[in-house]
């Protein structure tokens, strides 16, 4: 498997696909990079390299027992990108992945970044505070660390439910895709999983949104039940100066396996603008 080493002695896998302009992938929790696989073709049949890693303890990368935060996330993918000599890179983070992005422009800069797109991301900060009281309580948060560590399993396969708004009068959400979910929820260690609950939630990436200084697109489905649009995409897009949104009537969390064509074809537009 193709795989790069942190300066922690950690194997993180990677996936590289096509050639011309690159773009780099950031996948939500508790996922991998496989959740990208419908952006990633498309994109490399449209005349981009394509490039998505497992965040460390997930999918194929090392469970590691430190370092799952998102300083460590956003490391990791600076190691990836300086490994693979990437430039002019447009990434595209979404949830978790989201935050990942940010972090990494936040401490690494945007010398090799061109453009950036925060998908359902969870900046600026999810959990609630009297500085963000429209956040979730963090009870929310201390509920799925206790399911994870009750039955992970089970979890996972009740997440998956509202992660693709299959909860919603009249929604089509074939059960395949809600297995795939799972599958690749398995994937994770759950350690790591428990981890990185803490740092999508309770990290605050305010003034790695003020660093932002290249095209960036926010795009949020206003009916995400994982991260409310509210608390997150709108304020995004405050704090990043000349922020395009796309926001998607009805649209849920996981938009781009539901909606992979209208993305896509967004996603394309913004790359090609």
């Amino acid at each position: 498997m193709p795989t790069i080493t942190t300066k922690d002695g950690h194997e993180i896998y990677y996936k590289d696909w096509g050639e011309g302009p690159v773009v780099t992938f950031s996948h939500g929790w508790p996922l991998n990079s496989d959740a990208w696989g419908i952006q990633m073709q498309f994109l490399a049949e449209n005349g981009f390299r394509t490039i998505a890693h497992d965040r460390r303890g997930h999918g194929r990368s090392a469970q590691t027992a430190t370092r799952n935060d998102m300083n460590g996330y956003a490391d990791d993918l600076a190691a990836l990108i300086e490994a693979l000599d990437l430039r002019d890179i447009t990434m595209v983070g979404h949830s978790t992945g989201g935050g990942e992005v940010a972090r990494y422009i936040g401490r690494h800069g945007t010398g090799r970044v061109a453009k950036a797109v925060l998908l359902g991301a969870v900046p600026p900060i999810m959990v609630r505070s009297d500085a963000n009281p429209e956040g979730l309580p963090i009870e929310v948060f201390d509920g799925l660390r206790r399911d994870i560590l009750r039955n992970r399993s089970q979890f996972y396969k009740d997440f998956a439910i509202p992660f693709y708004g299959a909860n919603r009068p009249g929604a089509d959400v074939a059960q395949s895709l809600l297995d795939e979910f799972w599958l690749l929820s398995m994937q994770v260690g759950l350690k790591n999983a428990h981890d990185c609950i803490k740092a999508f939630s309770q990290t605050d990436f305010t003034e790695d949104l003020r660093k932002f200084d290249v095209p960036t697109l926010v795009v949020h489905g206003d009916d995400d039940q994982i991260v409310p649009i509210k608390d997150s995409a709108h304020k995004s897009a405050k704090l990043i100066k000349g922020a395009q949104t796309i926001f998607y009537p009805g649209l849920p969390h996981g938009l781009t396996a539901t909606h992979a064509d209208r993305f896509n074809a967004d996603l394309l537009a913004f790359l090609r603008s």
